[in-house]
């Protein structure tokens, strides 16, 4: 045995750890140069960005990206909405989806497999747009926080995954040596389950949390009130803006340098706006990283 871990290394395994040492660096530039090409361009002078002149680092490092971006009140509330609307929306997707995994994992649950039955059909039919949006209209929701928040209360992916994690994971003899020790249902859940269930209940607050705060569309169709506007959707008029800014009427020479001048830090802006809105996810991704690959696998392999 001792011999064994001490094995001399082939010619063969170090030619194969090579080539994929070089392949996953290529792998790892490939992904991350756009990321640090948006950080350095965020950074950069408007005009050296459009000339396509920042490749590298960042040239005349100036910070009027992101004085544009907060120029106005409206982004910093967009900001805080958004926090509001994923915290809010988290705590409902996990209190809604994680008992019902739950429950549809128990194999003496009698409905499990037509509900489980019921929830796929979901994936694969829908009402669509118009219909959810006269639901939301007729529930009194619109120009609420809840329009956002209460239509994607369940993600059917999310339930399946985290159904599978309670199968594979809460053996069923640990519910009868509960029930032996006179621990209901609902004491089982709250005492036993969920302290074993971190790598699952961390992987929904990813999924779900990103979902939250990246999501636009709903806002666009259910909300009117721009002081309800979440960071996305106002990121978005900005953009829109300043795309038509001066565009209506033939310019001086003065007003079209100042018109250039305009859309190049409008480009800038687009990065500038890439990084505000990237901050949460990336402070709280190292945090569920050590759980991410586990609850994947858990849910996806054994599913």
């Amino acid at each position: 045995m001792e011999g064994a871990r001490h094995l001399k290394r082939t010619r063969g395994d170090v030619v194969y750890d090579t080539v994929i040492f070089i392949i996953l660096t290529l792998v790892f530039l490939v992904v991350a140069y756009p990321l640090y090409f948006v950080i350095i361009s965020s950074f950069s002078d408007p005009v050296a960005v459009a000339g396509g002149k920042v490749v590298f680092y960042p040239i005349d490092i100036t910070l009027d990206g992101y004085k544009e971006v907060f120029k106005s009140k409206e982004v910093v509330r967009g900001f805080m909405n958004s926090l509001l609307y994923t915290a809010v929306g988290v705590a409902v997707n996990l209190g809604v989806t994680i008992p019902t995994s739950y429950a549809l994992s128990r194999k003496d649950f009698p409905l499990n497999k037509p509900i489980t039955f019921f929830y796929i059909l979901t994936m694969f039919v829908s009402g669509g747009m118009m219909p959810t949006y006269l639901v939301v209209r007729d529930t009194g929701l619109l120009n609420t926080m809840w329009a956002l928040i209460l239509p994607g209360a369940l993600g059917v992916y999310n339930m399946i995954v985290a159904r599978t994690f309670f199968t594979t994971t809460i053996p069923s003899e640990l519910m009868e040596a509960a029930k032996l020790d006179g621990c209901g249902n609902t004491r089982f859940f709250f005492y036993i389950v969920m302290p074993l269930s971190g790598a699952i209940t961390a992987i929904l607050f990813l999924y779900y949390g990103v979902g939250h705060w990246n999501s636009y569309f709903s806002a666009l169709i259910y909300i009117t009130d721009r002081a309800k506007f979440p960071l996305q959707l106002e990121l978005r008029n900005i953009l829109l803006q300043n795309s038509v800014n001066m565009s209506s009427r033939v310019l001086t020479e003065a007003e079209l340098a100042e018109k250039e001048r305009l859309e190049a830090l409008k480009e800038m802006m687009k990065y500038s706006l890439i990084i505000i809105s990237s901050i949460p996810v990336l402070i709280i991704y190292p945090f569920v990283q050590k759980h991410f690959v586990k609850g994947v696998m858990i849910g996806s392999v054994k599913g």
